[in-house]
């Protein structure tokens, strides 16, 4: 190495829980893990990841960096401790000793152990609070592809349950059956979490709120499904594998859609399309959402909640437009009062939503990709409520 090094920089923790060290090193593992960065007096840049020693062989054919290593690889002069955890902080800390490097960079999400360890070499950690948020929003071409596979997998689950609804049988009371037996959101969400098992992804549990249940833009649902009631369906799951999630939502109707249905679910698709047409690079989440406020109103729909004495039929839009998708379901930025500038690489999901008191809620979600000129849609399924 030539010269002093400079621009240290660390993340640690669990790779299988962490997901800004994951997304760094693209290397699935359950073990204490630290990424080390710093470049040298010449300006090259130097990576050194330590893991666990019996993954080293296969960090080395697929982990993103220069080096790999295992702790006893930087043990201290006292030795390694028998904690897992406490020998990798350890190790990290004779490491960036034998560089010479007094003063290194972390994020928020450092585990208190490695500024602990640092600090007993005579290394300072400093907390940059921002790093790492807005490298995770600038997905890359790896993370959208994986993003893509995951929102078509999530598409898929969609269409089976929406048509599954769609085309139950509905008995003389209005209420729907599977097989001889009622249909129940309990029972369609089982259906989903087994159809995505299959395919390779873990879920979450499921929205599948029928009727004035899906007032409450959030209630999980739960009863039987009835003909001629909104049924939302919201999946968001992740895949095993790559670690990213989809986020789907549609809304179904068995047999006939009423005006009022009808009305909401209009005014639902045009804000969906504006705020999709003003999401671009420099715009904020916040004027985002502010397209979405003005669709919804001109179709003459309030926004917020609903006031304490609201009758029944009381229709509003109660959330934020959407939020940023990626390595966990709720990223930054929001697209919602105080939503930042966006910028290339973000994705978000565009789920404007409508929910009357009374009568269930309405709601429509794509995930979009931000790119130079404005976004790319990921979705491909249709919009409407009928789906036979």
């Amino acid at each position: 190495m030539s010269g002093p090094a400079t621009e240290a920089l660390l993340i640690a923790g669990i790779p299988a829980l962490n997901m800004t060290l994951y997304r760094q090193i693209r290397f699935l593992v359950g073990d204490p893990t630290a990424y080390l960065q710093w470049k040298d007096g010449s300006g090259a840049t130097h990576s050194i990841l330590i893991l666990r020693d019996i993954e080293m062989d296969r960090a080395k054919k697929s982990a993103r960096a220069q080096t790999i290593a295992c702790p006893r690889d930087y043990a201290p002069s006292e030795g390694l401790s028998g904690d897992r955890e406490t020998a990798t902080a350890q190790a990290v800390a004779e490491c960036f000793r034998r560089a010479g490097i007094k003063t290194v960079k972390s994020d928020r999400s450092l585990p208190l152990i490695y500024a602990e360890m640092a600090r007993r070499a005579g290394i300072e950690i400093q907390c940059d609070t921002e790093w790492g948020v807005l490298e995770r929003r600038c997905k890359d071409e790896q993370e959208i592809a994986w993003m893509q596979e995951a929102q078509s997998t999530t598409e898929g689950a969609m269409e089976m349950a929406c048509r599954l609804v769609a085309n139950a049988k509905a008995k003389s009371d209005g209420s729907l059956e599977f097989e001889g037996a009622p249909l129940t959101s309990e029972v369609l969400r089982w259906k989903i979490d087994q159809w995505l098992l299959q395919r390779g992804y873990s879920n979450p549990e499921s929205i599948v709120a029928g009727g004035a249940v899906g007032a409450d833009c959030h209630d999980h649902g739960h009863g039987i499904l009835r003909t001629g009631e909104p049924v939302i369906v919201d999946i968001f799951p992740r895949n095993r594998k790559t670690l990213y999630n989809g986020d789907c939502t549609r809304t179904v109707v068995h047999g006939e859609i009423s005006d009022t249905l009808k009305k909401m679910h209009a005014a639902v698709v045009a804000a969906k399309k504006a705020a999709e047409n003003t999401v671009r690079p420099g715009v904020t989440g916040q004027q985002v959402h502010e397209a979405t406020i003005a669709a919804m109103q001109a179709h003459g729909y309030p926004m917020g909640l609903p006031p304490k004495d609201a009758a029944s039929g009381y229709c509003s839009m109660t959330h934020g437009t959407g939020h940023g998708l990626g390595l966990e379901v709720h990223e930054p930025p929001l697209l919602d009062k105080g939503g930042p500038a966006l910028i290339i690489g973000d994705c978000l999901t565009i789920e404007p939503g409508l929910y009357a008191l009374g009568i269930g809620g309405i709601r429509v979600e794509d995930l979009v990709v931000v790119t130079a000129d404005g976004c790319k849609n990921l979705n491909r399924l249709p919009e409407g409520l009928d789906w036979k």
